[in-house]
């Protein structure tokens, strides 16, 4: 905690240069991501378990607390993104590090030059929905209320990896008493670990980018519900108007034979989770490295939440939507919106 409070204090008070600001942007930007995509996996699991749950979570989505959300989501993502791959271009060019500050704006130039066409179009899906006055929304009370649920479950996840860190270190004490600190020189687990996160970095990209071009900027969240609207990617049109057939028409259609969606979101959460969740502990474990029992805590936290998700995600992909979730959606809707 005290080198977290440092951190955030020398980084308010550093007059330095850019790099500082682009090192801080990019852990911030990585880990909302990552609560994004923890909420995101868990949610779209929803409509193959539990098609009135993935109902009431599009409608939360589809309110203003998260318009503005899935702005910063866009941001954060882009800048992320953007930025890894300046990192792992320096990183192999060690000649190249004189460049950092020069690279540095160069990114923020390329984010902002995506991100204003980006937003353009993403502010006019914004606009059609909110001036249809048959639209309705759902009242913030509600919107918070569906999210404890999801706040819950992080606290649990950070006590149960406390919890077996303490497990391991009774059992395994002689391991326990290595320096809270220190770190294996020369691992190559982490030189495995360093060189993952930027091979997968590079292919998760146009992956990345693929996907909120389809889901926030073509379509948009707004247009998941929208009643005949083709949805993106296919040429099925949403008859029932519901999030449910929107996930089933993708995952559902096959090219020769082959669920391309089903495989390209397969990807997807293979690559981000793994991705997401090794960074996250590179965040935490900084913060936690004078202390043992929260170090090795926050491992087992990012190894138990990859799994959970990598897990979920994947049943969900190889299940199946079939008529009877779409009308469970279809009457989810009716009693959400009557």
């Amino acid at each position: 905690m005290t080198s977290l409070v440092l951190t955030l204090t020398e980084t308010l008070r550093y007059r330095g240069a850019i790099g500082q600001w682009a090192w801080v942007l990019h852990r911030i930007s990585g880990i909302g991501v990552v609560l994004f995509v923890t909420l995101h996996i868990i949610d779209t699991s929803w409509a193959v378990f539990y098609p009135d749950l993935y109902v009431k979570a599009i409608a939360v989505y589809q309110t203003p607390l998260f318009t503005i959300g899935e702005f910063i989501l866009v941001a954060c993502v882009v800048y992320h993104a953007i930025n890894g791959v300046r990192i792992g271009i320096l990183d192999n060019n060690p000649r190249w590090w004189r460049h950092q500050q020069r690279a540095a704006w160069i990114v923020l130039a390329i984010t902002a030059i995506i991100l204003v066409p980006v937003f353009i179009l993403m502010f006019g899906h914004v606009v059609n929905f909110y001036n249809d006055p048959e639209r309705q929304i759902l009242p913030l009370a509600f919107v918070i209320e569906s999210q404890l649920p999801f706040a819950v479950g992080i606290v649990l996840a950070f006590v149960a990896g406390i919890l077996v860190s303490g497990i391991h270190g009774v059992i395994a004490p002689a391991s326990s008493q290595v320096a809270a600190g220190s770190r294996p020189q020369g691992s190559r687990l982490e030189r495995f670990w360093w060189s993952y996160m930027r091979l997968s970095g590079l292919l998760i990209v146009p992956l990345v980018f693929g996907h909120l071009a389809m889901m926030h900027v073509i379509q948009g969240v707004f247009d998941i519900t929208a009643r005949d609207y083709i949805t993106v990617g296919t040429t099925l049109a949403n008859q029932s108007g519901t999030a449910v057939e929107f996930v089933a028409n993708r995952w559902n259609l096959l090219i020769g034979g082959v669920a391309v969606w089903r495989l390209y979101d397969f990807a997807l959460l293979a690559l981000v989770v793994i991705h997401g969740f090794n960074g996250l502990r590179y965040v935490l474990t900084d913060y936690t490295a004078k202390n043992m029992l929260l170090r090795r805590g926050m491992m087992y936290t990012c190894v138990l939440g990859a799994v959970v998700l990598l897990v979920v995600g994947s049943l969900a992909l190889i299940g199946t939507i079939d008529q009877t979730a779409i009308e469970m959606a279809q009457e989810a809707m009716a009693k959400l919106h009557p």
